[in-house]
């Protein structure tokens, strides 16, 4: 299963590449006209509002509604949705990933473990055609423990013998590692409950709770949020027993009970149900997706063909229990949030792609039981209150300017989301297509 392995071995390649001096990228510089879109239908991260005109001033909204200057330059949405950017909020990612999911108006991506993101903040910062980031730098994990089979079992020599993947093994060490992370820079923290069994490697040894315990713990105590990745119901328990803040996944090997439901809503625990993830992992693909000329003119014949394939290992799963986890959820006031699990075009992790699959993800939103209104939610401002990101995530007076223009009504249609019109990364529009 997909999950957290493909931006460990992205971090190796990463590394090795850097080494030979090939992997920065040049920040792009791009004047910020004052510019006005109107004409348009606006979501504003809540809900359909009246006006109709959003005013761009140094890539920060100065005003929704009102009068235009007569210096503003004029985009016409012609009746078209405005929204704003989209939060994909579980990603593995590097430069290229952060580009292609721009180009489907994601415009930020909240990474789940990713060493050289957090070394690379400033470059994404300044580079206008990738969409932003945050990541937690390392996880938190035993020795061998999930993701670290993956290394194990890579077709890379280099990957295989050399990349040492960090772990801990004492509440000592695990407050250590997290500090770690936090002084360099992570924006939360990440901790690993997976023993395999739904993944395909069962017996993965796993942290005691008194260690996972001490990582949750010095992370609040460093003001940083906690999050799980678990794929259990036993693992989720565990989770919410230590006090995280958010799942990164939904639990799929059997359906909750109540009490679990009661506490995570009592606990306000947040949950990343990954569902286009889950999919794939039950054996279904995204070939239908990768033929839609909406996504095949904005991406390349790679990842089309990495979208086109299915991991299927867990192909015992039904994506209907699924959602009627997430809507059990959802009807018990537990935020959801939009996020694909997407890393990188290999073999073994098919029917993702950056930007394509949140898209994606919104529609099985829907299809569990969420009206279009909360699936965009999901994908906007409620990330963007879950992550403290109060720059993002609405339109209101004062926010980035991160924003995504699309033809038809989502509201009526949820996939009307990939009839992309126009993306803005902090006022600078870009080109959207390959």
């Amino acid at each position: 299963m997909n999950f957290e392995k493909t931006m460990s071995i992205a971090v190796a390649v990463v590394l090795v590449i850097g080494v030979l001096g090939g992997c920065s990228a040049k920040p792009a510089v791009a004047e910020k006209p004052l510019t006005a879109i109107t004409n348009a239908k606006i979501f504003d991260g809540e809900n359909l509002i009246t006006d109709t005109t959003v005013v761009i001033k140094d890539g920060i909204i100065q005003a929704v509604g009102g009068d235009i200057s007569d210096e503003a330059i004029i985009i016409d949405a012609n009746g078209g949705m405005l929204m704003p950017g989209l939060i994909d909020s579980h990603t593995h990612t590097d430069m290229n990933g952060l580009r292609d999911a721009l180009k489907f108006g994601v415009t930020t991506e909240l990474e789940m473990q990713g060493e050289w993101s957090v070394k690379k903040r400033k470059e994404v910062a300044d580079t206008s055609d990738v969409a932003d980031l945050r990541s937690p730098g390392m996880g938190v994990t035993a020795k061998d423990g999930h993701p670290t089979q993956y290394m194990k079992d890579s077709s890379n020599f280099l990957i295989r013998w050399f990349f040492k993947f960090p772990a801990v093994s004492s509440p000592d060490e695990a407050v250590k590692f997290v500090d770690k992370q936090v002084k360099n820079g992570a924006d939360y923290i990440k901790v690993f409950i997976e023993d395999g069994d739904n993944i395909g490697y069962p017996g993965l040894p796993t942290l005691d709770d008194e260690t996972l315990q001490a990582a949750v713990d010095e992370g609040h105590r460093l003001d940083k949020m906690a999050i799980a990745h678990v794929t259990s119901i036993e693992g989720t328990k565990r989770a919410v027993a230590i006090g995280v803040d958010g799942l990164g996944h939904l639990f799929f090997d059997n359906k909750p009970d109540k009490e679990l439901v009661d506490d995570i809503a009592a606990k306000d625990i947040f949950v990343i149900p990954t569902l286009v993830t889950l999919s794939t992992a039950f054996g279904n693909n995204a070939k239908w997706l990768a033929d839609d000329e909406r996504v095949s003119s904005r991406l390349s014949e790679e990842w089309l063909e990495a979208l086109s394939r299915s991991m299927n290992v867990y192909p015992e799963g039904k994506l209907e229990d699924a959602y009627a986890t997430v809507m059990t959820l959802h009807n018990a006031g537990v935020d959801i949030l939009a996020g694909s699990d997407v890393s990188e075009p290999i073999p073994i992790l098919g029917g993702l792609a950056h930007g394509a699959s949140l898209h994606h993800e919104l529609q099985l939103l829907v299809a569990a039981g969420l009206t279009p209104t909360e699936a965009l939610r999901a994908a906007t401002s409620v990330p963007a209150d879950r992550f403290d990101l109060a720059d993002r995530g609405r339109i209101i007076p004062g926010a980035r300017a991160d924003l995504l223009l699309v033809d038809g009504d989502p509201l009526t249609d949820i996939s009307d989301t990939l009839s992309i019109n126009a993306v803005w990364r902090e006022g600078v529009q870009l080109s959207t297509k390959k």
